[in-house]
């Protein structure tokens, strides 16, 4: 089992803005229970009430102080990266060094339509992405530093203060290209059950660790976290986008995504008494995951 001492738990704190919606709470019920970090998804376009995502996270991390914060994933055309980069930093300085910066290519066209944005073609999701990569990178280590990609740019641009330490960069990809690109350049790789089973999660992952061999690295540095629906109930679903049943079912399935070499876990609970669901993965579940990997 690879690198199972580093394993990592997380949990989705929801966007919605709905009546009595306390994402805040939520996150410090996390930080409280011992998950090792919180994530929410970036749909800034949505016909239900919503919150910013970014905005969310920063008065989550405000009013926490241990557990780290990602974003899962910011996509990046919908805002400058430069503007991220400095974003970035602000926010991993003032949290104490607890943001995971997840970034992905834009999910839905409809959403860049909706709020008036150029709707990038498939190509311009994977090269945005990179580019958005090294800019961020770039600044956060190059003095005046300048960059001519093809869809984004920096000119002499300085960045200070330069961040204390090395902000993680996970990406959410899917196809060959991202993949490719997620090996050759970021800390993370960040996909969903519901896009990528298990069989073909570790194909991709395979196809990750290559890249990042063949770019001179460390396959070994790469967190592999997958996005896992979970709801612990009485019976087993046929439900291949989520994990469902007793716990011990449940502790059973994410010890096989384990084995194909994912070393973290964000769990977004669904279903009636979300709270309860939220409970009995730390009660029931993370202490078993935990003694199984720390014996591993």
């Amino acid at each position: 089992m690879s690198n199972t001492s580093a394993m990592r738990y997380g949990l989705n704190i929801s966007t919605s803005a709905a009546d009595g919606a306390d994402p805040v709470a939520d996150a410090r019920r996390a930080e409280d229970l011992g998950f090792d970090f919180v994530s929410a998804s970036d749909h800034p376009s949505t016909a239900h009430p919503s919150m910013e995502t970014w905005t969310m996270l920063a008065w989550i991390a405000a009013a926490t102080s241990r557990i780290g914060v990602a974003t899962r994933v910011l996509g990046v055309p919908y805002r400058n990266p430069a503007m991220v980069a400095k974003m970035a930093e602000t926010f991993d300085r003032l949290s104490g060094g607890r943001l995971v910066l997840g970034l992905g290519g834009g999910y839905s066209d409809e959403e860049f339509r909706a709020f008036g944005m150029h709707v990038p073609t498939a190509r311009d999701k994977v090269d945005g992405l990179e580019e958005a990569v090294r800019i961020a990178r770039g600044l956060w280590s190059q003095e005046a530093f300048t960059f001519h990609g093809r869809l984004h740019r920096t000119s002499e641009a300085h960045l200070e203060p330069k961040p204390r330490r090395r902000i993680p960069i996970w990406l959410g990809t899917f196809g060959p290209r991202a993949l490719d690109l997620t090996g050759r350049l970021a800390d993370g790789w960040i996909p969903s059950l519901g896009f990528a089973p298990p069989g073909k999660a570790r194909v991709m992952r395979d196809r990750v660790l290559a890249a990042a061999e063949d770019a001179g690295r460390d396959p070994a540095r790469i967190t592999c976290a997958y996005n896992v629906g979970v709801r612990i109930q009485d019976r087993v679903d046929d439900d291949l986008g989520m994990v469902t049943g007793p716990a011990g079912a449940v502790i059973e399935r994410l010890l096989g995504f384990m084995e194909i070499g994912f070393t973290s876990f964000n769990f977004m609970p669904s279903g009636p008494g979300e709270e309860g669901q939220v409970e009995s993965l730390a009660r029931d579940v993370l202490p078993v995951l935990r003694k199984e990997t720390s014996a591993a």
